[in-house]
């Protein structure tokens, strides 16, 4: 499917692991693919407003900068990730391995295409799409609080930015979100 980028607009964007297996279960993947974001947030000029890494896929609502296109960026995210586990992966003969690959029989990590996005026309559907990132865990019964969770930015937007990823303010005027628990 075409993205339809609205130019310089907030994107809510879903991508899951190949055969949508737990793969990002595991601490260590999970912790790289913070670090790859981070990375595409400085490198590219990506703002990141909310984010949850779930066993199987990942919730971002972000938003490119003007001169970049969210495909390329995510695209280069998504391979960062991938080369790096799957080179550890052979050298540790992983039988996921098996699992993991394509009709060609190539290891893949991620599920083909570009997953699902769409762009976010105002504050209330912001406000829905964050509410949703972070209440994601609670809903699928693997926590009871979505603080409680690891892999997300709802403790950013608590007020608790420990070593986590950073988030960039919401859009609109300054402090107008800053009530807001990003989950309520």
């Amino acid at each position: 499917m075409r993205r339809r980028e609205i130019p310089h607009g907030v994107r809510f964007v879903t991508f899951s692991c190949q055969r949508q297996l737990p793969l990002l279960r595991n601490q260590a993947i999970a912790g790289l693919f913070v670090e790859a974001l981070a990375r595409a947030r400085t490198k590219h000029g990506l703002s990141v407003y909310a984010w949850v890494l779930m066993p199987e896929h990942v919730h971002v609502l972000c938003r490119p900068p003007s001169d970049a296109t969210l495909e390329r960026i995510l695209r280069g995210l998504k391979m960062s990730v991938a080369k790096r586990v799957i080179e550890q992966w052979k050298i540790l003969h992983a039988p996921i391995l098996g699992r993991i690959a394509d009709a060609t029989g190539r290891p893949r990590f991620w599920q083909k295409g570009g997953g699902f996005d769409r762009n976010v026309r105002d504050e209330a559907e912001f406000a829905r799409e964050v509410r949703y990132i972070h209440r994601n865990p609670v809903e699928r019964g693997l926590v009871q609080r979505p603080e409680d969770w690891p892999w997300t930015s709802v403790r950013w937007w608590m007020g608790a930015r420990q070593d986590e990823l950073e988030c960039d303010p919401p859009p609109g005027p300054p402090g107008a979100w800053q009530h807001w628990r990003g989950f309520m």
